[in-house]
């Protein structure tokens, strides 16, 4: 049994949820003096430090609850970096500050560790209703992902062999698949379903899907790193519906401009028949509610060409052909 570990929480702006974390690993089913909880501010508020600071009074070293700052470079991946290069524990758990980590959770992946490998994947719990949202949906996804920082144990060797986060990803967005691909080139990655947290949706304001698409940018990076497993974990093919919509849609006001009737009628038809598409593959399960269904049809409208926006900025920076 694995009795010197840390766990490792970034942390922006948001310290009911932070709370509420923290308040799951007090009731840890491994002993508190057997790990360390590190939160690192990524939003540097005295509101979040006086959390943590009311934690560690509260607990008195079992576990120690320890308040960190970013240095420099800013985002989850950095965060993570600030924080388990803080501590000198063999192994690393990572979680996000709105988890609810099972009781078990770190017992049963000090468990799934002994068994071999650099590191693990535990399972994520997403609590929807019957017909979720678009968001829920999204939120969803965690529950298939293979390795995602909301629920990782790491062997701190591993980390360092593969020098960390990439810390060019600014968002909270690939940087853990980056770590996972990483990690498969120095040994197995195993899956630790017993190793439980749950994941509630958290609100968002209409159009969240819209402001998603920028995360598309460090899909570029993810691909210039990792072509194949990319392609073989994350996105098989190019978005060809959202090609469609947007070509389509220009070559069809073009050819509008230039007076050819014919072929703007053909490309809009084909837009138009590759957008309903779309619409109705968002839909498809998904809740009826008309607020929802008007958010959709709108949203649908826009995304294909944020997208590839997006996609190509990403392309331009990282200097990928990316498509």
């Amino acid at each position: 049994m694995i009795l010197s570990m840390a766990v490792v929480i970034p942390t922006y702006r948001r310290p009911q949820l932070l709370a509420r974390c923290l308040e799951a690993l007090t009731k840890q089913s491994l002993p508190g003096h057997a790990f360390e909880v590190i939160v690192v501010d990524d939003g540097c508020t005295e509101t979040t430090r006086q959390v943590v600071e009311d934690f560690n009074r509260r607990c008195q070293g079992a576990p120690a609850f320890h308040y960190l700052q970013p240095r420099g470079t800013r985002g989850p991946a950095a965060a993570r970096n600030r924080g388990w290069r803080a501590s000198s524990a063999p192994l690393i758990a990572f979680t996000d500050d709105d988890t609810e980590p099972d009781r078990d959770w770190l017992l049963e992946g000090c468990k799934a560790m002994t068994r071999g490998g650099v590191a693990v994947g535990g399972r994520v719990v997403v609590p929807t209703q019957a017909r979720p949202t678009d968001h829920e949906r999204m939120t969803q996804g965690l529950e298939q992902a293979e390795f995602a920082t909301a629920n990782a144990l790491v062997w701190r060797h591993a980390l360092v062999a593969v020098g960390g986060f990439d810390e060019r990803f600014k968002r909270a967005w690939r940087e853990d698949s980056d770590l996972h691909f990483s990690l498969l080139q120095l040994g197995h990655v195993g899956w630790a379903p017993k190793a439980m947290v749950v994941h509630p949706v958290r609100p968002e304001r209409w159009g969240v899907s819209l402001r998603q698409q920028a995360n598309v940018f460090f899909d570029a990076l993810l691909f210039k790193k990792h072509p194949h497993l990319y392609r073989l974990k994350i996105r098989p093919t190019p978005p060809w519906h959202y090609h469609l919509i947007v070509f389509g849609t220009l070559l069809a006001l073009v050819a509008l401009w230039q007076g050819l009737p014919t072929v703007a009628a053909v490309s809009g038809a084909v837009a138009l028949a590759a957008l309903l598409r779309f619409i109705a593959l968002r839909l498809k399960g998904a809740s009826l509610a008309p607020s929802h269904v008007a958010e959709m049809l709108v949203t649908s409208l826009v995304i294909p060409f944020l997208s590839l926006y997006w996609r190509v900025r990403g392309a331009m920076h990282f200097r990928v052909l990316f498509f």
